[in-house]
C-alpha cells in the first residue's frame, strides 16, 4: 500500500493525467518462532507492549517494510519522473528521496518500539489525549478510503489479467467478482493474527516471490533498454516540467505516507535499533527498486504507454504482475490493521479484531458502489495533515529514553505547531510548488516543536 500522503494536490493532478486512475493506491497504511497473539488478545493502542510479547527482529521489520514498499503506483510515478527530468536527475531524486523518506519512517518506528506504543498513542502523548482524537479520527477515515483504493487496484489488475487470458472483454460481472474475491481475502486476513501474517506469510513466502518478480521484470526491461541503446537514453534531457526538489518531494511522499501506521507494527519489536535499521533498509530498497523499475519501463516503452499493459506484454510479465498483485493484499491489510488500532484508541469497547473486520467490510462496500476515483482529492486532503503531525511527534518524543510526557487532555504548544505545519504544507502547494510541500512543512514542525520542547 503506498499512499499519497505528502504530495501536493496540484502535482497529483498532473500525475493523474499520466497515471491511469485505476492504479491510484495507498501512496497513505504492511522469521522465526511463531506467536499465538491474535486480534482478540492484541494489546490496545494505549497499552505498552510488554517485553515478553515483543517478537519482531531485524529480519521481520525488513521483510514487512520491503513488502509494503512494493507497489504499482511507485513504478508508475517513477515512469512519470523520466519525461520531466533527465534519467540521471530522476535516479538521483529516487536515491535521495528514498533514503530520507525511509529514514523518517524508521525514526518513528524506533520511537514506537522504544516505548511499545502505537502511532495513535504517540500522537496522544504529543498533542494531548483529548485533542489527539481529531487526527486519529481522520486517520481512520483515510485508512478506510485507501483500503477501498487498494481493492480497486487489485480488482482492475486482476480484471486485466483475466481478460488477457480468457478474452472476457464484455463480462460486466468480472470486476464485481474480482472485488469480492480480494475483499474475502482481506476479511480473512483481518480475522487472523497480524504477527502471524508478517512472520509466516510475508517473511517466508511472500517476500521471495515478490523479489523474484522484481528481478525478472528488471532483467526484462533492462535487456530491452540495452538493445535500444543505453547511451542515448541516459543522455536524454528532461522537459523541465518538474524541478529536482519537486521530484524529491514526490519520491519522499511514498515512505512518509506510512508514518501514521509504522509504530503499530514497530511496537512489537524487541529493540529500537533493529526496528530502525530493518524499517529503513527494507523500505528504502523497495522504494528505490520500484521507482527505478518505473524509469526502466518508461525508457524502453513507447511514449504514453500504459504501465500495466506494458508489464503484461513483457515475457513472463503476466505471472510477475500477478505476484505483485498478491503482494498488494498485505498493503490493504496494513491499512485495516492500523485503522483498527486507531479505533481502539478512540474507544476501548471494540476489540482490534472486530474493528478490523468491520473496516474490511466497509472498504469492500465502498469499492463496489462508490466512485472511488472522484473521492481522491478529498483523501489527498486528509493525507496532507500527517506530514506536519509526525514532525511534531518526532520533535516531542525522539530521544526520550527515560519516559514520555505526562498524559494531558490538550498540549497547546504542539497542537498549534501542527496547525502551522498544515498551513505551511498547503501554502507550499500554492506559492512555491517547485520547492515541494512535504519537506518545508516537516522542517517547520521539527524546528518549532524542538524549540518548544527545549523551553518546556
Amino acid at each position: 500500500m503506498e499512499h499519497s500522503l505528502g504530495v501536493p494536490l496540484r502535482r497529483w493532478s498532473a500525475v493523474a493525467e499520466r497515471v491511469p486512475l485505476n492504479l491510484i493506491e495507498v501512496i497513505l497504511a504492511q522469521g522465526s518462532t511463531m506467536t499465538t497473539i491474535s486480534h482478540d488478545t492484541a494489546h490496545p493502542s494505549t497499552v505498552p507492549i510488554p517485553a515478553t510479547d515483543r517478537v519482531f527482529g531485524f529480519t521481520d521489520h525488513a521483510a514487512l517494510w520491503f513488502s509494503l514498499g512494493v507497489g504499482l503506483l511507485v513504478m508508475q510515478v517513477g515512469a512519470y519522473l523520466v519525461p520531466a527530468l533527465s534519467p540521471p536527475r530522476a535516479l538521483l531524486a529516487v536515491l535521495l528521496g528514498s533514503a530520507l523518506g525511509a529514514g523518517l519512517l524508521a525514526w518513528v518506528a524506533a520511537i514506537g518500539c522504544r516505548h511499545g506504543l502505537s502511532s495513535s498513542a504517540l500522537i496522544g502523548r504529543s498533542l494531548g489525549q483529548g485533542f489527539a482524537l481529531l487526527p486519529v479520527g481522520l486517520n481512520v477515515l483515510q485508512l478506510l478510503g485507501w483500503t477501498a483504493f487498494e481493492l480497486v487496484v487489485m480488482r482492475d489488475g486482476t480484471t486485466a489479467i483475466v481478460r488477457r487470458l480468457a478474452g472476457l472483454d464484455a463480462a460486466a460481472w468480472l470486476p464485481w467478482a474480482a472485488t469480492l474475491v480480494w475483499g474475502g481475502l482481506l476479511l480473512a486476513l483481518a480475522s487472523g493474527s497480524m504477527i502471524g501474517l508478517v512472520r509466516r506469510f510475508v517473511s517466508r513466502f511472500g517476500l521471495p516471490l515478490v523479489i523474484a518478480s522484481l528481478c525478472w521484470l528488471s532483467w526484462q526491461f533492462g535487456a530491452r533498454l540495452l538493445e535500444q541503446g543505453v547511451d542515448a537514453w541516459w543522455s536524454r534531457p528532461g522537459d523541465g516540467s518538474m524541478s529536482l526538489l519537486a521530484a524529491l518531494d514526490l519520491v519522499i511522499a511514498m515512505p512518509v505516507s506510512w508514518l501514521p501506521l509504522v509504530a503499530d507494527y514497530a511496537r512489537y519489536g524487541r529493540a529500537a535499533g533493529p526496528a530502525l535499521r530493518g524499517t529503513w533498509l527494507g523500505y528504502s530498497v523497495a522504494n528505490v527498486w520500484c521507482y527505478a523499475l518505473g524509469v526502466l519501463v518508461a525508457g524502453s516503452a513507447p511514449a504514453g504507454a500504459d504501465l500495466v499493459a506494458t508489464l503484461l506484454l513483457a515475457q513472463g510479465g503476466l505471472l510477475a504482475l500477478g505476484l505483485i498483485l498478491i503482494d498488494e493484499a498485505d498493503n490493504a491489510y496494513g491499512d485495516v490493521h492500523s485503522g483498527a488500532v486507531s479505533i481502539s484508541f478512540v474507544t476501548a469497547r471494540v476489540s482490534i479484531r472486530s474493528a478490523g473486520m468491520a473496516l474490511a467490510l466497509l472498504a469492500i462496500a465502498c469499492a463496489l458502489v462508490l466512485p472511488m476515483h472522484s473521492l481522491e482529492p478529498f483523501l489527498l486532503m486528509l493525507s496532507s495533515v500527517f506530514v506536519p503531525l509526525f514532525g511534531v511527534v518526532i520533535s516531542q518524543l525522539a530521544g526520550r529514553a527515560g519516559g514520555l510526557p505526562a498524559e494531558r487532555m490538550l498540549r497547546w504548544g504542539p497542537a498549534l505547531v501542527w496547525l502551522l505545519g498544515i498551513a505551511c504544507f498547503h501554502a507550499g502547494a500554492r506559492w512555491w510548488p517547485d520547492w515541494g510541500s512535504a519537506l518545508p512543512s516537516l522542517a517547520l514542525t521539527l524546528l518549532l516543536g524542538s524549540a518548544l520542547r527545549g523551553r518546556t
